[in-house]
């Protein structure tokens, strides 16, 4: 998908309708509507050089990602107007790989024909017209066995298989399923991702028994022993004792029973 056409959203920046953070200051918060995301602070204009009604003009505007999300990558063409809204100048803004909080100030420099007296501000998208920044990509997650706990990104979401819409940039998925090692995988979205597609995350096997106490605490161990009132267990090469009271659950893996031939002594003469 190319990310060069010209989107729907348009935000347009008149001087005297914005907010002043303060003396020759603009802030524009975009998207106009809904959550924002972007929060641009444009400084004052700088006239560099002028001639026969052309104009050089640099400002230099910081952009906050205001989100909770990475934002990997997003595009705006930033046009000057004259006092009639008639364009008279553009260039290229783009943000990449700006964090939640994060901020980022970039130089901005302008060859106008005429004096410009307001901006006009558009989020250069994909082909359906949906910011980059903003789009969101409908996966599959298959985990091998399913029915696992699905937490993305630290949120619960359910079991798999899975159908989730996920924004462009990185996520974290987790699977747990009681007889399988939990695990998780880092998740890049990328901007030209196809909706539809799948990702396929095989949850290994437990090699130790597993103690779950009262108090939540988890042991992956191996149960030596176990009797009414207590059980024993080696965690990472130590023998630990536990009251069979503070013992919620305990799973056993499956292990091989491996016969050791038989050493016959060799008769004596």
């Amino acid at each position: 998908m190319s990310l060069h056409k010209l989107g729907v959203l348009v935000l347009l920046l008149i001087l005297t309708r914005c907010t002043a953070a303060k003396d020759n200051e603009v802030v524009v918060v975009w998207p106009s509507t809904g959550p924002a995301t972007l929060r641009a602070t444009f400084g004052r204009f700088r006239e560099t050089s002028s001639y026969s009604g052309q104009h050089d003009y640099t400002e230099d505007v910081t952009v906050e990602n205001v989100s909770s999300k990475n934002i990997p990558f997003a595009s705006f063409t930033v046009y000057l107007l004259d006092k009639g809204k008639v364009r008279i100048a553009d260039t290229i803004l783009q943000i990449k790989d700006l964090g939640p909080g994060q901020q980022v100030k970039e130089p901005l420099h302008f060859h106008a024909t005429g004096t410009a007296a307001s901006i006009n501000l558009v989020a250069r998208s994909d082909a359906s017209g949906v910011p980059t920044s903003l789009k969101n990509i409908t996966l599959k997650i298959i985990s091998i066995p399913a029915g696992a706990s699905l937490r993305i990104d630290g949120q619960e979401v359910g079991m798999t298989p899975y159908s989730a819409n996920l924004r462009v940039g990185s996520h974290t998925l987790e699977f747990s399923k009681q007889g399988y090692a939990t695990g998780s995988t880092p998740l890049e979205v990328a901007a030209d991702e196809l909706p539809g597609g799948s990702i396929t995350f095989e949850l290994g096997g437990l090699s130790k028994d597993t103690v779950e106490l009262r108090d939540g605490t988890v042991l992956l161990c191996d149960v030596l022993s176990m009797s009414m009132a207590q059980i024993t267990v080696r965690v990472a090469g130590q023998d630990q004792t536990y009251d069979r009271n503070r013992v919620k659950k305990i799973m056993f893996v499956e292990r091989e029973i491996i016969q050791q031939p038989v050493v016959t002594q060799p008769e004596t003469k």
